[in-house]
């Protein structure tokens, strides 16, 4: 072999190398994080409502329903792309989608609801993020799936696509309902 092509085949393989490795990061380990929270209570939350402070909602106002609490912010591109599917399938689970609006600005957070619809049965504000750390958020989106008893079952790292929605989701929320008819 002539060692002037020695630079091209290193090249393509340091290449081949870079696909796998972004390959494998964007389809499983980003998304993929255990969380030490499923089959936990969810962290207890006391927060204000995104358009009336005044108004707050506690996990305790949510006992005894099943709810999908979905990490959201005005900032976050990953967030428009999952937003089409939390606006055309979101009530079709039958069960509350809680938004949870993450270190974002009340009137940005308004603003991209209005732009983009608004899925959510309530929205509440973690301003400070101080909340989204006892749920171990490392950003957004993220969606954990509680049960009526207060007990994490899910955690989604990422966005909510149709394939997470029908393979993930719905079987989780199937096996919760068969569980406790």
């Amino acid at each position: 072999m002539n060692t002037r092509y020695l630079p091209l085949v290193g090249f393509g393989l340091v290449a081949a190398l870079l696909a796998f490795g972004i390959h494998y990061m964007r389809n499983n380990s980003m998304n993929e994080v255990p969380s030490p929270l499923i089959g936990k209570a969810a962290p207890a939350f006391d927060l204000p409502l995104l358009n009336d402070p005044g108004k707050r909602l506690s996990n305790a106002d949510l006992a005894g329903q099943p709810y999908l609490l979905n990490v959201f912010a005005s900032w976050c591109f990953a967030c428009r792309d999952e937003h089409p599917i939390l606006m055309s399938e979101g009530r079709k689970l039958g069960i509350p989608i809680i938004g949870f609006n993450y270190k974002d600005e009340a009137a940005d957070a308004t603003r991209w609801l209005q732009q983009f619809g608004d899925p959510y049965s309530v929205v509440i504000a973690d301003r400070d993020g101080r909340i989204a750390i006892d749920f171990g958020v490392y950003g957004a989106p993220e969606s954990f799936l509680v049960d009526g008893k207060g007990i994490i079952r899910y955690k989604r790292i990422g966005a909510i696509t149709p394939e997470i929605l029908a393979f993930e989701l719905k079987p989780r929320l199937a096996a919760m309902q068969e569980e406790n008819p």
